[in-house]
């Protein structure tokens, strides 16, 4: 269980019930007004190898940004939820990319306003419609905190339309297995090699213990879906992915088999990666390769076309043998 060395807060938190709850359950830890969630100077000026102690805090405030996004891949938006960042260390966090260090936990308390704009836009849609709320944090994590997860689905479960998704790193679902969710959440588990998960995905669950929540979450009813994501071409990267495939075959229940679907992303990194994880992992494996890996625009690289071709194929080649009735939503 997380908990925080020090709280970070907006004073407006406390006129949300949630805001008073937060602040009550962590009574006993030390305090730090702010004026913004988004601008926290002290954290902003901390340097990179004080990365993992920056983790450490938590920061509570009132979300403002409410704009969906359109998606096409297993949404129609990406939508600003509850919580931003994570108290995991994954060396290829995207966070990381984009804000630089601020990839710590965010707690937002304006939870009512946020679900009731996403049920408004349901039911105003003449086509149902899917909703992403976890594509900027981890919300089985985070319900481990907040118990926002479990108060998202009993209050979204009635709604005349939609639909939600969200993804996960985490095994700890047991709340939300006994919820009468209606069929209206779909649960996408997050896998990789344990070479991976235990060299790269710092903080997160073991790759058996996520398998056994998919295979529990499937039992209660929610759509699953499994991403092998992000593929990493480390050295011997296809025997590693090889033998997840046949762990993910000999594992996962016969309805899981049955019924889930896949999507494959393969790792997009940064320079602001590189500088970071060198002084805050400075033991860690490096992820960048130059030798297979080219710039991607905005000091971003991305895995050069012909060894992405090769892995597509590859993983493509050993998903129709293991997994031949499975759909994959995509690879990119």
């Amino acid at each position: 269980m997380f908990k925080p060395k020090a709280i970070y807060y907006e004073k407006n938190i406390l006129d949300y019930p949630l805001g008073k709850e937060l602040m009550e359950k962590y009574k006993d830890v030390p305090k730090v007004e702010i004026e913004n969630h988004n601008n926290i100077e002290e954290m902003r000026k901390k340097s990179n190898k004080e990365f993992i102690d920056m983790k450490r805090n938590l920061i509570i405030g009132v979300r403002k940004t409410h704009k969906f996004v359109e998606n096409h891949k297993t949404s129609d938006y990406l939508v600003p939820y509850t919580s931003s960042g994570c108290t995991a260390s994954c060396m290829y966090c995207y966070l990381v990319c984009n804000y630089n260090k601020c990839s710590y936990l965010r707690l937002f308390v304006n939870r009512e306003q946020m679900l009731d704009k996403i049920i408004k836009t349901a039911e105003k849609s003449e086509k149902e419609l899917t909703f992403e709320i976890g594509s900027n944090s981890d919300l089985v994590l985070e319900n481990s905190i907040t118990g926002n997860l479990v108060w998202t689905i009993e209050n979204f479960k009635d709604t005349k339309k939609g639909k939600l998704t969200f993804p996960t790193k985490f095994d700890m679902v047991d709340d939300i297995l006994p919820l009468n969710h209606k069929g209206k959440v779909t649960v996408r588990m997050s896998v990789n090699p344990d070479y991976i998960i235990n060299r790269v995905e710092f903080g997160t669950s073991r790759l058996d213990n996520r398998i056994e929540a998919i295979n529990k979450l499937s039992e209660a009813g929610y759509k699953v879906g499994i991403l092998i994501a992000p593929v990493i071409m480390v050295e011997n990267w296809k025997d590693l992915y090889l033998e997840l495939i046949k762990i993910l075959d000999s594992k996962l229940s016969k309805k899981v088999k049955k019924e889930a679907f896949f999507e494959i992303i393969f790792m997009t990194y940064s320079y602001v990666h590189t500088k970071i994880n060198e002084e805050a992992f400075p033991n860690a494996i490096n992820l960048y390769n130059k030798e297979i890996m080219r710039g991607g625009g905005r000091g971003k690289y991305r895995y050069k076309e012909e060894y992405k071709k090769d892995g597509e194929l590859f993983l493509r080649e050993q998903m129709n043998k293991y997994f031949p009735n499975n759909k994959i939503e995509y690879i990119v």
